[in-house]
């Protein structure tokens, strides 16, 4: 539980802290973030996946645009928003993006990958700035539809619905 009263912290970085979501399953070795980064907080993010029609050469294949999610506490509050970058935006204003440094694919059928992100963009003063790694875990949906990206669909966006569940990491001081 977060003291509020003895940590110098803006009051979002408490709530986020004291209200991570439990998670039932460990990650794949290969997305633990580095050696001496502990978890600064997590949350439960839900919203879409969106998905352009582009040619890929030959043929057309729906390609990811960005995220378009919220995430929770484990009371439901929202306590930020996730977009292209892909970025993490805290309620406090301050955001993090990252890049995709490894993978596995999900357990659930149709679900878009678990991922390690490092951060390579801060922005703002907040929860976000401390940021260093971000896991995507649990995921459930989201995955780009099999079938409807053609020629005559061309620019076309669509949306799949997803579930994850967020870890953000940093140094701890």
């Amino acid at each position: 539980m977060c003291s509020c009263s003895r940590l110098i912290l803006l009051p979002i970085a408490c709530m986020l802290a004291s209200a991570a979501p439990s998670f039932s399953q460990d990650a794949p070795s290969n997305l633990r973030p580095p050696a001496g980064e502990r978890q600064l907080f997590a949350a439960h993010a839900k919203g879409d996946q969106i998905y352009t029609c582009k040619s890929t050469g030959a043929q057309y294949a729906w390609v990811l645009k960005g995220p378009d999610a919220k995430l929770f506490n484990e009371q439901g509050q929202h306590i930020a928003s996730h977009y292209a970058g892909p970025t993490w935006e805290a309620n406090d204003h301050s955001a993090v993006t990252g890049r995709v440094v490894a993978s596995a694919a999900s357990p659930e059928p149709k679900s878009i990958p678990w991922l390690l992100l490092s951060a390579v963009n801060h922005s703002g003063s907040g929860v976000m700035t401390r940021v260093l790694s971000v896991q995507r875990l649990n995921t459930n949906g989201g995955a780009a539809p099999a079938g409807g990206c053609d020629t005559a669909h061309a620019g076309a966006e669509t949306r799949a619905s997803y579930t994850a569940d967020y870890r953000f990491f940093g140094k701890t001081e």
